[in-house]
């Protein structure tokens, strides 16, 4: 039995050897403490029955001029444990925490066009759709599909008449603007898969 659950910082060493285990793209511990300390509610782990994790999403949210949309930085599952549906169940938490949380009204992530299982789980399973092609995007020099589904976020973002700006509550998030201190890291939007 595998269970889904928040990442917490003890997951990080586990959830990056699990990254250098199963993908080509991998980062420097500070990156996952980055996305931790900034989007608590966005990362999540697969722990299996020994304690073990099998797979993670490392997530983000992404300022633009109008919109607040989310980010998968980095989905892996190991081969062990592929055709569970865990996948499924990480990638679909992230995206209730980044609607539900943050208000975000779509998400995006990149993938390899050779990547066949993930572009028919993102497409199929979950609903994304091609946005763009970004030629030369992986450090091979493979092309990514750059992805996007919608969202519901949108309805939590209508602003209620008299000038009054409302917004619902979260820890410091893409809306409010306190995440745009540092943005040194996120200049290359990582791989997924």
């Amino acid at each position: 039995m595998v269970c889904i659950r928040k990442a917490t910082v003890d997951d990080l060493l586990a959830m990056q050897a699990c990254n250098l285990f199963c993908l080509p793209e991998n980062y420097q511990m500070k990156y996952y403490l980055y996305h931790i300390l900034s989007w608590p509610h966005l990362l999540y782990v697969a722990e299996d029955y020994n304690g073990r994790i099998v797979g993670y999403v490392l997530a983000k949210m992404e300022e633009e001029t109008t919109e607040c949309h989310g980010h998968i930085t980095s989905l892996a599952v190991l081969r062990t444990h592929r055709k569970l549906g865990i996948a499924t169940k990480l990638m679909t938490a992230a995206q209730n925490a980044m609607e539900q949380v943050f208000g975000a009204e779509y998400v995006s992530l990149h993938v390899r066009k050779s990547n066949r299982a993930a572009f028919n789980l993102y497409t199929e399973t979950l609903g994304y759709k091609i946005h763009d092609v970004e030629a030369k995007y992986y450090a091979d020099g493979e092309d990514a599909y750059d992805m996007r589904k919608q969202l519901k976020g949108k309805q939590i973002h209508q602003h209620h008449g008299g000038g009054h700006h409302h917004h619902h509550h979260h820890a410091g998030g893409c809306c409010s603007g306190e995440a745009k201190a540092d943005k040194t890291e996120t200049k290359g939007n990582a791989k997924v898969a």
